[in-house]
């Protein structure tokens, strides 16, 4: 990648110059890329140089409390996640984009009401997002690379220290919710954030939208665990999310009855948000559940060997978890269901051969069932 360094007003200039756009053509563009965007796939677009000294703070007042639990890595990179343009050098602009996932599946609160069925967060319900979005930047920064014949690009989805949720908010892609979450007026929060670091000196198009959240406290009043110490302010150490994707120690004894049939993820601060009433169903047919697992049993899922596990998580962001971590799950969920022989039977035909992480949470069910 040809990436060109632009620190200074005469070096943006200088780029120009070498890209021979003026600057009605670096408008004209600007307004293409947007165009191109939505062919793609993504919902909406914005261009930003970021501005995150208040995220930082935020940030790092968030770590020093040790909300972040296990997940060491976000205490890393510090000035990266500060000065995220300084991690492509070269780069002078961040198109942050939106996708939205929210898919065409078993109603969501149904599959909660129905202790013996499997809930799986919605968002992992089809292929792995960071496959399919990588995939659409990478054609996005092709046809700009195209139109401009000069073109330095890096794509990111969740992959790198970045904060994507505050420069999408800063971009005015929508605003922070009380759960963290960014929500928009248009979509409400089922949707995936992307970032395209580029070397061309675009106009910005950032414009801040308002924060609707009002006095509403719902999200923060369903969560099963109590994870939210206040509004934006969330321990992960207690939410579902987690500790059934991201931890790989034990659930603690006490949070196991409150996770009910959440075997990955959770997504009760999204359903009963107001806003997600604008939520449309995407289009994007890689989104679409795959094998069933909107609708399907605990029992059905627990019986898969690490063989049956791997297959049918090919190319899913569910594999995250792990087979140890699946079953782990599993078992509390069964814990939490409304139990009978046949589970009882399969919890301790697993238990003569599990890892023993595994074989604490049957312990723990066949307790509760008991």
């Amino acid at each position: 990648m040809n990436y060109i360094a632009t620190d200074s007003k005469t070096d943006l200039e200088t780029e120009v110059d070498k890209l021979s756009l003026s600057n009605e053509q670096l408008t004209t563009l600007a307004a293409s890329i947007d165009i191109w965007a939505k062919q793609l796939g993504f919902q909406q677009s914005s261009i930003i140089i970021p501005e995150l000294d208040q995220e930082q703070a935020l940030m790092q007042q968030w770590i020093d409390r040790g909300y972040h639990g296990e997940m060491s890595y976000l205490a890393n990179n510090a000035e990266l996640r500060h000065k995220p343009l300084t991690m492509v050098p070269g780069s002078t602009r961040i198109i942050s984009l939106r996708m939205d996932y929210n898919p065409p599946a078993k109603s969501a609160l149904s599959v909660l009401k129905d202790k013996d069925k499997a809930y799986i967060s919605r968002y992992t319900l089809g292929r792995d997002y960071h496959k399919t979005i990588r995939k659409r930047l990478t054609k996005l920064a092709k046809i700009i690379e195209q139109e401009t014949a000069a073109l330095g690009y890096r794509a990111f989805v969740d992959s790198a220290p970045i904060m994507e949720r505050a420069i999408a908010e800063q971009a005015g892609l929508g605003w922070t919710g009380k759960h963290t979450l960014l929500i928009n007026r248009k979509a409400g929060s089922y949707f995936f954030l992307a970032e395209l670091f580029i070397d061309i000196p675009l106009p910005t198009s950032e414009h801040r939208q308002k924060n609707h959240c009002g006095k509403c406290t719902a999200c923060l009043d369903i969560c099963p665990t109590q994870a939210f110490v206040g509004a934006n302010i969330l321990d992960a150490r207690r939410c579902i999310s987690y500790l059934t994707i991201e931890s790989k120690s034990a659930i603690p004894v006490e949070l196991r009855p409150k996770i009910g049939n959440r075997i990955f993820g959770c997504d009760d601060c999204q359903l009963i948000c107001p806003w997600n009433r604008f939520s449309k169903i995407t289009q994007e047919e890689d989104f679409n559940p795959r094998h069933r697992l909107d609708d399907i049993s605990l029992l059905e899922l627990f019986n898969w060997d690490e063989a049956t596990f791997l297959k049918m998580t090919e190319g899913s962001a569910i594999r995250r978890t792990g087979y140890i971590g699946w079953q782990r799950n599993i078992a509390v969920a069964l814990g939490n269901s409304k139990g009978g022989k046949e589970i009882e039977q399969a919890l301790k035909e697993k238990l003569k051969q599990c890892d023993s992480l595994v074989a604490e949470h049957i312990e723990w069910a066949l307790e509760q069932l008991s």
